[in-house]
């Protein structure tokens, strides 16, 4: 079993996101920003895989600089900026979000794609937490999303299978299936990932993502002891609808205080 996000997965993750509206996403990002915050000019992107957040926010005239562990995914992300046009202030770095510090504070900090999940243990969670909080001022706006306990425990995962065509005769089949481990509220999703051109065996990987979920007031307690006030708690994409035992991802607003 390989790791997470290996050269692999990152190879394949544009295919495997290809239905997933990221400029809607910005939309709903600087909707917050305008709701929540005061003006934002600049974003700290914290696991910020291969950019498809901040490369966007950095077209739209936001400083962005992106931060992820993944030497892989953040090679898929340095490629992008080429196309993104001339006057983008954009820049990515590999670390790990427990204990980055730029030494600078910025505007607005992102956490997406489940990334605090992937923080298991309550140290480990307030680490990333508090590097949030270490580059905001107080007024900032952390946004972040999680895998909602109600609906995980409800929902419960179940085996699927994808088949993702690509360009010129590439296919991508991937079958996930999971188990909870409630002990630790712990998701554990396992991909088996085939890589297919002209329907030739290009390659091949086995992961095991273990994603954290979470419920509300252990959300609240975690971002006060962080140094937060918690704002908002919605559905995502759906923000403005309240989550209940359906709705698996959520979106958290806070306040650094």
């Amino acid at each position: 079993m390989n790791q997470p996000f290996g050269v692999v997965y990152a190879d394949a993750y544009a295919l495997i996101s290809h239905d997933q509206d990221y400029n809607a996403e910005c939309d709903l990002l600087e909707r917050i920003f305008q709701l929540y915050g005061n003006t934002i000019h600049s974003v700290l992107d914290l696991g910020c895989g291969t950019g498809n957040h901040a490369i966007p926010l950095a077209q739209r005239g936001y400083e962005v600089v992106g931060i992820d562990r993944s030497a892989d995914m953040l090679a898929h992300a340095r490629k992008k900026p080429a196309n993104a046009g001339t006057n983008v202030r954009l820049a990515f770095q590999q670390a790990d979000i427990r204990m980055t510090d730029l030494r600078r504070n910025f505007d607005a900090v992102l956490m997406m794609f489940a990334v605090l999940g992937y923080q298991h243990e309550n140290a480990d969670v307030l680490s990333a937490l508090r590097t949030a909080r270490r580059h905001l001022c107080a007024g900032g706006i952390f946004i972040f999303d999680v895998w909602y306990g109600p609906a995980v425990l409800h929902e419960r995962p179940s085996q699927r299978i994808k088949v993702i065509p690509g360009e010129e005769g590439e296919q991508i089949l991937r079958v996930t299936s999971g188990e909870l481990d409630t002990k630790r509220q712990l998701c554990n999703v396992y991909y088996h990932l085939w890589r297919l051109r002209q329907r030739k065996l290009t390659g091949e990987t086995e992961e095991r993502h273990s994603v954290r979920y979470f419920f509300p007031l252990e959300l609240n307690l975690l971002l006060e002891c962080a140094g937060f006030a918690p704002i908002r708690l919605g559905v995502f994409p759906h923000f403005d609808q309240e989550p209940d035992e359906t709705t698996w991802n959520v979106l958290v607003v806070a306040r650094a205080v």
